[in-house]
Parts: structure tokens; sequence; C-alpha cells
């Protein structure tokens, strides 16, 4: 079966053509990185106008490098939810006018189950029911994957998602937007307990997470620092934030792993290039015998085969959509709207 997935939540415009939800045959991502980078994080109207101009080329090109036509396609899957809503609008609009004009399937897709299925793409033996820890610029939340088109979200963050503070912290260190990537290489070169640093606590769900007051104590060293005309130590100020991140992240997952008796982890979104985590996260589970399942980098951040492999699920369970499918900015994980579905 063979689906085309487009993506185009936030400034990456994707799309991809998949062979039975685990076989890619084409991967096209129009990154607007360079272009958001002097603006220090992600326009929306941007974002936007760059999404219509990206479009049609992506898509073409998708279906080109898989060889294959849409009348081959079998549906059309598209990213509808979360995201930047103009940026959302632009991706479901272009689909379903695809699907309407071809009369293939319209296959609305979560963004967060798409980072999910990222790793079926790599991990063929990969099933469910398993834990996801998904961290992105974003999301950041621990998921129960009890089937391929049903999810449970255990933990979730109270304020900033993991890749929010990531990027936030870089910008205080001087770093260009996307800022995870300098945190992750000036962290190579620092000393990660030379800054002691908090791990916030939340009420009500001890698997939730705060990265906020971190996020802040970082800021506050070198703000303090440079008042003082004191110089700061920038690879380990990076390099202790990101250990610390780590370990809140893995932690929470490890104490969820523990609580529903899962020994089966995946990791999902874009944090999850990260070495510190991976690595982090690799050693706990090792430690604990538990079998850990992590995308390849190239699959770590918003693209569309993501999409195409998730839309396949949805497809199978008969999740589709008409001509009302709208985006939807703000939609929690497991909670879809019905009325989209026919």
């Amino acid at each position: 079966m063979l689906i085309l997935g487009i993506e185009s939540s936030c400034d990456e415009t994707a799309a991809a053509v998949s062979l039975d939800g685990r076989t890619i045959l084409s991967n096209v991502v129009s990154t607007q990185i360079e272009e958001h980078k002097k603006f220090g994080g992600v326009v929306p109207e941007i974002a936007s106008r760059r999404h219509c101009e990206n479009i049609l080329p992506v898509v073409k090109k998708a279906l080109s490098d898989a060889g294959r036509t849409l009348d081959e396609m079998d549906a059309i899957a598209v990213t509808y939810a979360p995201g930047l809503i103009g940026a959302l609008l632009v991706g479901t609009s272009f689909a379903k006018g695809l699907a309407m004009a071809s009369g293939k399937p319209l296959i609305p897709v979560h963004h967060i189950a798409g980072h999910i299925a990222s790793n079926y793409i790599a991990h063929a033996e990969l099933r469910p029911p398993y834990l996801c820890l998904i961290a992105s610029g974003g999301h950041t939340m621990i998921a129960d994957v009890k089937d391929y088109t049903e999810f449970e979200i255990l933990a979730r963050t109270r304020d900033d998602a993991a890749g929010e503070a990531f990027d936030k912290c870089a910008r205080v260190l001087g770093y260009p937007y996307p800022g995870g990537v300098h945190i992750d290489k000036a962290a190579q070169k620092g000393d990660m307990h030379r800054y002691k640093l908090p791990i916030p606590k939340v009420a009500g769900n001890d698997l939730d997470f705060s990265f906020s007051g971190l996020k802040t104590a970082v800021i506050n060293i070198a703000h303090n620092a440079r008042q003082k005309g004191e110089e700061i130590d920038g690879d380990s100020l990076a390099a202790s934030f990101q250990f610390t991140a780590a370990k809140m992240l893995v932690d929470n997952t490890m104490a969820a792993a523990e609580q529903t008796g899962y020994r089966t982890i995946a990791l999902a979104g874009g944090v999850s290039a990260n070495s510190g985590v991976r690595s982090m996260l690799e050693g706990a589970c090792k430690k604990r015998g538990y079998a850990l399942y992590m995308p390849p980098l190239h699959l770590c951040g918003d693209n569309g085969a993501m999409i195409a492999c998730q839309g396949y699920y949805d497809h199978i369970a008969g999740k589709h959509a008409d001509a009302t499918l709208n985006a939807v900015a703000t939609l929690p994980l497991g909670t879809e709207s019905p009325a989209f579905f026919r």
C-alpha cells in the first residue's frame, strides 16, 4: 500500500512516499532554518508563506524520487494538528485539494503520532505496546503506545518543552537558532558537573516535567556573571544544562516504566537527536535490561516519512477525513476530534 505523506506543522515543508508503512521510497524536506535564524526563532507568517511556495515542488519531487505517480497512491496523509496554525493550513488545504482532485482517501495525522512512528521506519521489529518519550521544541511527554493508533499520555511538561529550553539557553550563551545542536557540541567540551542546576518538581504527577526553572537558572548564571564582569565557562554551562535536562527526561521515563511494567522504551521528537539524551537513555535501559528504540538522526526532526508511516496505520484503522477537515493548532495526542473522521 502506497501512502503520500505531507508535513508542514512548523518550518519544514516535507513530503514522502511509504510502502506498507515501514518502507520509505522517498523523503523530501525543504527547511527554512537559514531564513528564521536571523530572527532567533520561527516567524509564523514567514513560515506560512514559504510553505505556500514550497509545497508543490516538494510533493512533486517526493513522487518523482519514489518513481511513482499520484494515481498510484492509495491514500494521502497530512499533518493537521498540532503546530503553527498558518503553516498547518497550507499543508492541510493542499492535501484536501489533492485528495479531492485525485479521488484518493484523505488521512488526518497527529504530528506527535508521526514522531512516534518514525521508529517503525528504522526498526522493523518494533510493535506496540511500549512506552515512548517524546521531546521536541514544542512538546515533551511520556506516552503509553497501546496500539498504532491508540495512545495515553502518562506525563507532560507543565511549562516549557525540552527543545524550547535548549534553544533559550543556547541564545543566552550566544549561539544562533536553532540552539540545540550548538548546546550539544559545546557540551562535548565542557564539564557537566561544573554548575549545579536545579531539577524542578511539580505537584500532582511525579512523572510530569518542568523546564522553566532549569532554563531560568542557566539564564541567571550567565546574566549575573556578565553584570559582575566575570567570565563564564560556556562549554561547561552548556554541558551542565544538557546533563540536567537529559537526567530529568530519563529519570521520569524510567519511573514511568517501573510504574507501568513496560520493558520496551522508544524515543522520538527533535530532541531525540541530542547525544546526551540518547547516551543517558541508552545507559539507563541497558542497566535495567530494557529494549530501547531510537530513530536515526535524519528522522528525528519534522519530515514527511513519519507522516506517511503513521498515515498507513491510520488508514488501516479507518481514520479518514472529508473536505471539512481543518487544521488545529493545539490538540493533545489521543484526543483527536472524531468530527473530522468518516
